[in-house]
């Protein structure tokens, strides 16, 4: 408001009038450590998502929820099930061996992804991605692969109580499953068996049959020789996400706020039994009492879950199209459709685990104000954590093994125990100067010490004595069993100074010293990460101040130095024993030195980043364009490399190689319209990221990461090669690529050692995030594109011997010309196009073998384009109009429809194999999707919010 003068007279009584100004409010957010900054203060790349974003599609996952909302983010549901996993990755890798996730910080402390995963997205204000490395310059090397900054709501803007409800039902159901041969039935070598897994069987006729084993009663299930498209979706259900939520809030900083929150969900998965129910609940107040301010928030979760083993989905693959699947629920194994595997429907209810946990966070800020230059800040948060597992498999004894096949299932019963501690402190004191009139300062001086504790217990065994007893007791022979605990410790000074010159012009400067537990046996446990920051406004220059058309320009660019020990355990440098192979013998026990120790001369990898970009507005905002580069050079990365056999040991941890990591983002906003009654907002936004490995070891020049040698596959760093890269056994091929056909055997010839097939990274992602708002309607979409990379696809793998795959049926059941081969006829090195050489024989069995031996055995054929195009949210909701509710004492009221992951668009050769985020692991050995998962899903819901 204007400032308004008047000079006190004889009258008793005065009127002043506040008149509006017309002054933009600069826009402040909440940066490393809690520091708040105006975002021309900031000097790289950061991205902010609003509430109403989090929420619109109502997601329970908060970090799910931010998929295809910020450039240069790549969230991947690695594992879909009742509590799903993701990875959150910003920018690229930097590692090879070491953490690539970005950091959470929830309310200016460390936090973690599970604990984002697990709060409501209703208590959440703000989310500040910090996207350049600039953000490790005051975490450390904690925060190396950028920053996840949420801040929880406090009171009601207004002062005034406020009381929210939120309710949101969703209904979830499997995407799609994997594809396979619908000409050929149940069988073996051409004949149409009961009880054979494969899809190797007689071409269907319609005829009614027999299917699978004997049941119960003596009968068996009579069904038409036919397929049935997409049987084995029959299997799941549809499930339900409830929501429930409530929050009063109320009063402000000056006079005391308070906020409590209370919110449920309740998940029923699309496998029956599978089941989450989670709770949380939070306080926060605060209060300014002169000079201090105090602040405090208690989050308290608590949460169970059933489930059944995912691997299940291995043997319900085996099933031949023309099974009926749903009529052998209650067959048992006995009655299955097969001998060969387990019934799932068995599976489903005899294999469960059960899983709770409770989540407890405090946090505590103080805050003294010396004068209007000077403040003294103090946060300590603890974080606990308790939780316990047990798991069971019932006993299943085959005594029939019809055809050979054996289903027999050993009972077992485990149970775990774990806790853990951790302490967070940040001492923070805080200078803010004007200098002279046109230069600022302000400068922050910070302490910051962290203390994890974690321990565990584990106990187990088979063969239980008594059926259904889940007792340790009950179990017979050896019990199986295991502790340990880790305590790693942090220590840090750090410093961060903001000049500002006449408002256009800012540098930043950073320092911080970090000290490492991990570290202590080697030659040095702590090391010193600088960086430097400027950003340049020209619209702030006179002659471009309100600018009709340019409206806003920044131009920033950075420099930033930093570690990371991520790869080095708690305890890794020091002198490790473990039990030895075969003991304990009686009264025995014997204890080895690890075979795989780290070098005592280890040191941090050093990541040296410089990122410059520039943000532009135009026409008041109604376009904005935003562009960042980044360069990070990785040196002295650590990794496993071999030692010779002789020393006793298999391999060692050590610094060994570098990388390069380079990439650009560039995002577009566009708002054809916006004005009090309708507003038109688009987002689009293109990144691209590439790491290369230019330095393997000294004594090798490839790594792997994982290697499946039982699949011939692996995830590999290769020198000159991106990172991770997929690599397997290949077709053999000639100068310009045509496969070489053994002309003796008609087979085509593979290579006998590990070939370059793909890498796990996309070339580029585009993102697409709009919404339309109309006197209350409110329509929004979120969709993403990924492409340029591959995946490595076990389930189709597994498919491939059994006669399920699409590939197997399409031309009939007997030898073919191998498209685009060569024969070297004369064996003289000499090749010619091949159009006379059958491959996979003249017989079934001939073909049958080709595609249960050799096309299995060629990796290459099962590395697959990952490309998808994914909508992942839509939501339309409606607000009702203030006059029409206030009667009811309510301030809004809104409800809505929503979808999420309704539709994926992938490539023709991924017949629904996998959704190409999948992964084995949300680790760094990206790109191999296996078996032992869960298809994707997709929802349908609807949501209610009502304030009063």
């Amino acid at each position: 408001m204007k400032e308004s003068t008047m000079t006190v007279g004889s009258s008793n009584k005065m009127n002043v009038a506040m008149a509006a100004e017309s002054t933009t409010l600069e826009n402040v957010v909440v940066t490393a450590v809690g520091i708040k900054k105006r975002v021309d203060e900031i000097t790289s790349s950061s991205q902010q998502v609003k509430a109403k974003e989090l929420t619109q599609a109502a997601n329970p996952n908060v970090v799910q929820s931010l998929a295809g909302k910020v450039s240069g983010l790549q969230i991947n549901t690695t594992n879909t099930g009742v509590n799903s996993t993701t990875r959150i990755v910003l920018r690229g890798n930097r590692s090879i061996t070491g953490n690539n996730q970005a950091l959470v910080v929830i309310d200016n402390v460390i936090s973690t992804a599970g604990v984002l995963q697990s709060l409501a997205p209703d208590i959440i204000e703000s989310t500040n991605i910090l996207k350049g490395a600039q953000g490790a310059a005051l975490y450390g090397e904690l925060g190396v692969n950028g920053v996840i900054i949420v801040t929880t709501k406090k009171g009601a803007k207004s002062g005034k109580l406020n009381v929210s409800v939120n309710s949101a039902i969703d209904f979830e159901e499997v995407s799609f499953v994997p594809q396979r041969q619908r000409r050929y039935g149940q069988g073996w070598n051409g004949q149409h068996v009961t009880y054979e897994n494969g899809g190797w069987g007689a071409e269907f006729d319609g005829m009614i049959r027999s299917v699978g084993m004997q049941q119960a009663d003596g009968s068996y299930i009579m069904a038409p020789y036919a397929s049935i498209k997409d049987n084995i979706k029959e299997f799941f259900e549809t499930g339900t996400i409830m929501q429930n939520g409530v929050s009063i809030s109320g009063g402000t900083l000056e006079d005391g706020y308070a906020l409590m929150s209370a919110n449920n969900q309740k998940t029923e998965f699309v496998v029956d039994g599978d089941e989450l129910n989670r709770s949380t609940f939070s306080f926060k107040g605060g209060r300014k009492f002169g000079k201090w301010t105090v602040e405090g928030n208690v989050v308290y979760v608590t949460q169970r879950t059933e489930t059944t083993s995912s691997a299940l989905f291995t043997d319900l693959l085996q099933t031949a199209s023309n099974i009926p699947v749903e009529r052998f629920e209650h067959s048992g194994n006995e009655g299955h459709w097969t001998s060969y595997y387990n019934n799932p429907y068995w599976l489903r209810d005899n294999v469960r685990n059960t899983n709770r946990s409770d989540y407890w966070t405090g946090i505590a800020s103080l805050n003294y104000e010396f004068n209007k230059n000077i403040n003294i800040n103090y946060v300590a948060n603890v974080q606990t954590t308790a939780a316990n597992s047990m798991s069971h498999t019932n006993g299943y004894v085959d005594l029939i093994q019809v055809g050979g096949g054996n289903q027999t299932i050993v009972s077992t019963f485990d149970s775990s125990n774990s806790n853990s501690r951790r302490y967070y402190g940040d001492l923070l004191i805080n200078f803010d100067y004007m200098l002279t009139e046109d230069l600022s300062l302000k400068a922050n001086i910070g302490n910051n010490i962290q203390d994890v504790y974690s321990q565990s217990t584990s106990v187990g065994g088979d063969n239980l004595t008594i059926p259904g007893l889940y007792n340790i007791s009950n179990v017979t022979g050896e019990v199986r069993r295991s502790n340990g605990f880790t305590r790693q410790r942090r220590f840090a000074f750090f410093a961060n100074v903001d000049l500002g010159y006449k408002d256009f012009l800012n540098i930043n400067l950073t320092g911080r010293n970090d000290w490492n537990s991990a570290m202590v046996e080697t030659p040095k446990d702590n090391y010193f990460y600088p960086s430097v920051g400027v950003s340049f406004i020209p619209t702030k220059l006179d002659f471009l101040n309100n600018n009709k058309v340019l409206n806003y320009s920044k131009i920033y660019a950075n420099y930033i130095v930093v570690g990371n020990t991520s790869a080095v355990d708690a305890y890794g440098t020091n002198d490790l024993y473990g039990p030895s192979t075969g003991y304990p013998f009686g009264a025995l026990n014997s204890f080895t030195y690890t075979q795989t120790p780290i070098d005592k001369d280890i040191k941090p990898e050093f990541m040296s980043t410089f990122e410059i970009g520039a943000n532009f507005g135009f026409l008041n905002d109604r376009i904005t364009l935003e562009g960042a580069y980044y360069n990070t050079k990785t040196d002295d990365l650590i990794t496993r490399r071999s030692v010779s056999a002789a020393s006793g040991l298999t391999s060692v941890l050590a610094n060994v190689g570098e990388m390069t990591t380079n990439g650009f983002e560039i995002e577009l906003g566009f708002a054809p319209v916006r004005n009090d009654k309708f507003a038109w907002e688009n987002r689009i936004s293109y990144s691209h990221s590439k790491s290369v490995v230019d330095k393997a070891a000294p004594d090798a020049k490839s790594i792997a990461l994982v290697n499946f040698s039982a699949n011939s596959v692996g995830i590999f760093a290769d020198e000159g090669e991106e990172f991770p890269l997929i690599k397997g056994i290949a077709y053999q091929r000639d100068d310009q690529g045509r496969v070489v056909i053994d002309p003796s055997t008609g087979n085509p010839l593979r290579t006998g050692e590990y070939k370059k097939l793909g890498k796990a990274t996309p070339d580029y992602i585009i993102n697409y995030n709009g919404s339309l708002e109309y006197k209350g309607i409110r329509l929004a979409a979120v969709m993403d594109y990924r492409t340029g990379h591959q995946i490595w696809a076990g389930t189709k793998d597994w498919l491939s011997w059994s006669g399920h795959l699409v590939e197997s049926a399409e031309g009939g059941r007997t030898g073919f010309i191998f498209p685009n081969s060569v024969v070297d006829t004369n064996d003289d090195g000499q090749y010619e196009p091949n159009n006379t050489v059958v491959t996979g024989g003249n017989t079934y069995t001939s073909y049958l073998n080709y595609f249960s031996n050799e096309y299995r055995a060629v990796t290459e054929n099962m590395v697959l384009d990952a490309t998808a195009f994914k909508i992942r949210e839509l939501s339309l909701s409606y607000a009702l109009p203030i006059k029409m509710i206030e009667r009811a004492g309510l301030t809004s009221l809104r409800f809505g429809v929503n979808a999420r992951n309704p539709l994926t668009v992938l490539p023709k050769e991924n017949r629904g194999y996998h959704d190409p985020e999948q992964s084995r692991s949300s680790g760094n050995d990206q790109g191999l999707a296996v078996t032992g998962q869960y298809p994707a899903t997709r929802t349908f819901g609807f949501n209610v919010n009502l304030t009063f």
